[in-house]
């Protein structure tokens, strides 16, 4: 049972003892912390922030506990009830509000919620922002309101419509063609919000749609991180339903997933190689992911004549690189797509439309999609971390024995050679070194893996 606290909000699994698992008294004391920041913030009489929550079985309980608590400390609530991330940060400045809080463990198993925290734009805070929320709930530092000063909850439940609306009108959305092209498609909700969310998306687009999991009733009829390894479901539904292609989200709707024609996997990793090529079409300039993603979205950005640029892991980098360099689009390797013509925030629905138009205008399959792209591998390995191992002295020991190579150092330590790449990073969520790699084919990216894994072992003395 574990509790997680970070400058990006609090996670952790329900029950247990306080302090060591998301606990009603966990949720109640983070609550404080980020109403008592807004407070000091902005320092209005009236605050506003919009609360949202994914399906998970908890998410009624903590949903209450936060809200009221905010309540408590004189804060209006607009309250979405079930929603997306996405959708929560769009309604924070359409509804001008102070915040917002999305409640979900994203991913993770039933078992976990967490508490993720969003500024006055529909933005994940910045480092210096959560690190003062977390001294805050540390002191206990909460002056909560007189019984006339408290606030009010508004329930919203028309958000997601609202959500979709926004996505059709977005002037690279070709409603259209989509329409025209009479899709069929296969949508696996894993039983939450998605299963709300991308079934009306479609819709509206006039889409065949067939639902697998989309009874958002919290239930992850298996493991929610959408993996190839976890998707045999959907993968023999697209085939035996003859659809275009699957679609498959992850609880809280912001990592996306395509399945092929034939069945096979579209990769996560293409699935913002996919959407960029199709926005570097219409509209040059620059893209941005992170340190571990994919080199196929640096090949088909320069292709259309734009830079590429990596950021350290994590939304909120990504999207601070994104506005240094005015990317037209960005995100994550994990299937997260950042595009600020919507907003900055990664957004499967905005995936979605974008993928539909890109599908519509090339007139192929989606297995003939994929294979037009670069082919790259990737072996994703972890090491189990010690007390006593020394992390940055081996991190810092790798650095050295290829500084003759490309080696970035923002986010632990990623060393370019020149057909394959691997990064090492100490995980921010569990007591492991990741290892990436990826090559031109799966035995070069595994050998690879194995070959630098060997390598720590031996200055660790594993």
């Amino acid at each position: 049972m574990t509790l997680i606290k970070s400058i990006s909000g609090i996670r952790g699994t329900i029950g247990g003892n306080v302090g060591e698992n998301l606990t009603p008294i966990d949720a109640v004391k983070f609550a404080s912390a980020y109403g008592t920041w807004l407070k000091k913030e902005y320092n209005k009489s009236k605050l506003t922030v919009v609360i949202g929550r994914d399906a998970r079985i908890s998410g009624a309980m903590i949903q209450s506990l936060v809200v009221n608590t905010l309540v408590g400390l004189g804060i209006d609530v607009i309250d979405l009830d079930l929603s997306t991330t996405p959708t929560v940060e769009v309604a924070v400045p359409l509804e001008n509000a102070d915040g917002g809080i999305i409640l979900t463990a994203s991913h993770n198993p039933k078992q976990w919620n967490a508490l993720k925290l969003l500024n006055h734009k529909g933005e994940f805070l910045n480092g210096a922002d959560g690190a003062q929320i977390l001294e805050i709930a540390e002191s206990d530092d909460f002056d909560f309101a007189d019984v006339d000063d408290l606030g009010t909850v508004t329930p919203n439940d028309t958000y997601i419509t609202k959500h979709i609306e926004e996505v059709l009108n977005l002037p690279l959305v070709d409603v259209d063609a989509i329409k025209k092209a009479n899709f069929k498609v296969v949508v696996d909700g894993v039983n939450s919000t998605g299963g709300i969310a991308i079934p009306q998306l479609l819709r509206a687009l006039n889409v065949d749609v067939v639902e697998l999991y989309c009874e958002p009733n919290g239930h992850f009829p298996h493991n929610p991180e959408p993996l190839k390894e976890h998707l045999t479901d959907i993968s023999e539904l697209v085939v035996k339903e003859k659809a275009d292609f699957g679609i498959v989200v992850d609880p809280d709707v912001d990592r996306l997933a395509f399945i092929c024609d034939d069945g096979e996997m579209f990769g996560e990793e293409y699935t913002l190689v996919a959407c960029a090529d199709y926005v570097l079409g219409k509209v040059k300039g620059n893209t941005v992911s992170n340190l571990s993603s994919s080199r196929a979205l640096r090949d088909v950005t320069e292709k259309h004549g734009g830079t590429y640029q990596a950021s350290a892991v994590g939304e909120v980098n990504v999207v601070i690189k994104m506005k240094e360099t005015n990317a037209v689009i960005g995100g994550e390797g994990n299937g997260g797509i950042i595009y600020p013509d919507s907003h900055y925030g990664r957004d499967s629905l905005v995936g979605v439309a974008l993928f539909l138009t890109h599908l519509a205008e090339k007139g192929m399959t989606v297995r003939e999609l994929r294979d037009s792209y670069p082919s790259y591998f990737m072996s994703k390995n972890k090491i189990q971390l010690t007390p006593e191992l020394d992390v940055d002295g081996i991190l810092k020991a790798m650095e050295a024995k290829y500084k003759s190579e490309d080696v970035t150092t923002i986010d632990g330590v990623k060393i370019d050679f020149a057909e394959n790449w691997v990064h090492l990073r100490k995980s921010n969520t569990e007591p492991i070194i990741r290892i990436y790699t990826e090559a031109k084919s799966q035995q070069e990216a595994d050998d690879l893996a194995q070959r630098i894994i060997k390598e720590i072992e031996a200055i660790a003395n594993l």
